[in-house]
């Protein structure tokens, strides 16, 4: 339909995702990169922590965002849960932004974070990036037009063709305790990672850095870009309950997924408990 947000999003002209993917990627190597191993970092009341990073990353952004495409709403991991929850509300839409995803990591000095930002309107995603600046990755997708990485075309594949050959990025800390013995004990891949960024987590999948994902709870901000990348690179996901992990609300979500249809089957039914 003529008026479908999926058709008619800035994003389908070539120079308007351009100048996203450019401006996101400036703003995050002068308020994310020139900041690394040399930020102090505070804990919030959920005791995750803050950086100057992450607000001075979310503060840019949406001014650049509210200037550029000042349709849309705005919904950031650092915003208030009323901002939050009238950004998802937006019938215009909303953007989505996890500032520094792998805050722990960055505070620490260790290279693995990033910076995601995704469209969502009327429910949907429809664009979405993750920046990757300790590498200068950048992940990208919009609905229906495939995902890339640096603007090459980004697929998800793997000559591994049984569960027990993968590499597994694995998060342990929010899964069941029985799910968390079941692999402990019986450990039904190769090997096993955890890195600390979920938005990495999803791009790395797309790419074949693992073939494997498990999460028992990101948040919206955390998965938004790199669902729809993995999912237009043709990769493979759902809640551990085989819900779609998609859902326009501020809330938790468990993530399953893996590069091709075969090893998510095999995975999903190990999961099984």
């Amino acid at each position: 339909m003529s008026n479908s947000p999926v058709q008619n999003h800035p994003f389908n002209n070539d120079t308007e995702w351009q100048k996203l993917l450019s401006g996101i990627k400036k703003i995050a190597k002068i308020e994310v990169l020139a900041r690394f191993e040399q930020v102090s970092a505070e804990e919030k009341s959920d005791g995750s922590l803050l950086t100057e990073a992450d607000t001075e990353m979310q503060k840019k952004t949406q001014q650049f965002l509210e200037i550029n495409w000042p349709q849309y709403a705005f919904l950031g991991e650092e915003s208030s849960s009323e901002e939050q929850e009238q950004a998802m509300n937006s019938d215009s839409g909303c953007w989505i932004l996890d500032p520094v995803d792998g805050t722990s990591n960055f505070a620490i000095g260790i290279p693995v974070y990033s910076v995601s930002l995704a469209l969502m309107v009327k429910g949907k995603l429809l664009a979405g990036l993750v920046y990757d600046p300790s590498r200068d990755e950048m992940f990208s997708a919009r609905i229906g037009q495939g995902a890339t990485i640096n603007n090459q075309s980004l697929k998800a594949s793997t000559p591994k063709q049984a569960l027990k050959q993968c590499s597994g990025i694995i998060d342990f800390k929010r899964l069941s305790a029985p799910l968390a013995t079941k692999l402990a004990t019986q450990c039904p891949y190769s090997s096993q990672r955890s890195f600390g960024s979920v938005a990495l987590d999803w791009c790395w999948i797309a790419a074949g850095r693992g073939q494997i994902y498990l999460h028992g709870a990101q948040n919206i901000w955390d998965y938004a870009a790199g669902w729809l990348i993995l999912h237009e690179a043709g990769g493979f996901s759902s809640t551990l309950e085989n819900d779609c992990v998609v859902t326009p609300k501020v809330v938790k979500r468990s993530a399953v997924a893996a590069t091709t249809k075969s090893l998510f089957d095999e995975w999903q039914t190990f999961l099984e408990i």
